[in-house]
């Protein structure tokens, strides 16, 4: 449905969009997760046509972006973070303006303004002025511009922000529903609504594409071997010969218990490998007690954390690099004056 190849944006020397390639399948619902400044509302502008790119491409449904700008828009909806409605004018005139605009059939316009005020639950509010909305209503009128010309993409810029938990809720059930009849690209800088509601994770970090896949892949890509924390009472020597004897324990190290007689024992295992039975097994048949077995497993904040902070770090850096050459080069033209 949609291709972006080798995109580049840049705004002065600052690289807002770094060589980003993805990938979105017809269907299903696309999350973009990123730190602010990360590069998503950029990339959402370029998609959309709205600004230019400096490299790369946009491919939708078949459309350049660029060779074909009418044709690709045509199958875009779009809602901006900050939606893009005349606060004068009655929710009902907003949208029948906005069915104008996407070139909807006169005869058919009101019919389907009416489909969608009801489906979003907006009949009540359709002769009431914008700017005495919520925010909340304001973000469904929004919502209903967006899906007004039935878009095959529908591209939604932090749909979220700014609605209470009740209201998060209501569109978090919206957006869902939206899944198999268009194609649902939304960004987000909070974990929590993109998990909640998407198919598919694109994590972009400093305008680059850091990890992509469903959040179940995204956690098995970054978990790696499966740690045990296990508590036992007994003596450190016993459980060594114990766990030396278990082939799928990669590697193991043993701390404080904090009990008295008791062992803290951290256990990496082989691919993934669950040994939680046979291991509780081996140890109480050697007469060692467990007190307490657990699993531990990053989750996706832990993997969001992991790739943006590393990328932070590395800005941090290269800016530290920078300073100190233009403090370098400014003491040699200090010293230069002096002569």
């Amino acid at each position: 449905m949609i291709q972006v190849e080798n995109l580049v944006k840049r705004y002065g020397g600052h690289v807002a969009v770094d060589d980003l390639t993805f990938t979105v399948e017809q269907g299903k619902i696309y999350g973009f997760l990123g730190p602010n400044g990360a590069g998503k509302t950029t990339t959402m502008n370029v998609m959309t046509g709205y600004i230019a790119a400096d490299g790369g491409s946009v491919v939708i449904d078949g459309h350049d972006i660029l060779k074909e700008p009418l044709k690709a828009k045509a199958c875009i909806g779009y809602l901006p973070e900050v939606p893009p409605l005349y606060p004068d004018m009655t929710v009902r005139e907003f949208l029948l303006f906005a069915a104008e605009l996407k070139k909807i059939p006169k005869a058919g316009r009101k019919e389907r303004v009416y489909e969608l005020m009801e489906r979003l639950d907006l009949t009540e509010m359709e002769n009431r002025l914008i700017k005495n909305l919520s925010k909340g209503y304001r973000q469904r009128v929004g919502l209903a511009q967006a899906l007004v010309g039935d878009p095959e993409v529908l591209i939604l810029d932090e749909p979220m922000v700014g609605l209470d938990p009740k209201q998060i809720i209501e569109m978090r059930d919206l957006i869902k529903g939206l899944a198999g009849e268009h194609t649902v690209i939304l960004s987000s800088h909070i974990l929590s609504e993109i998990s909640a509601v998407c198919d598919h994770i694109m994590i972009i970090s400093r305008g680059k594409l850091a990890a992509s896949g469903s959040p179940d892949e995204l956690q098995k890509m970054m978990q790696g071997t499966a740690q045990l924390i296990v508590t036992v009472l007994g003596e450190e020597e016993q459980v060594r010969g114990i766990l030396e004897q278990m082939e799928e324990i990669a590697e193991f190290s043993f701390g404080d218990g904090g009990e008295e007689g008791s062992i803290l024992i951290r256990i990496s295992t082989k691919e993934d490998a669950d040994i939680r039975k046979e291991l509780s097994v081996a140890l109480s048949g050697a007469g060692v007690p467990v007190l307490s077995m657990s699993r531990s497993e990053k989750s996706l904040e832990d993997i969001f954390l992991e790739l943006t902070e590393s990328e932070e770090e590395e800005t941090d850096e290269e800016e530290e690099i920078d300073a100190g050459e233009e403090t370098d080069a400014g003491e040699e033209e200090t010293d230069e004056s002096n002569l």
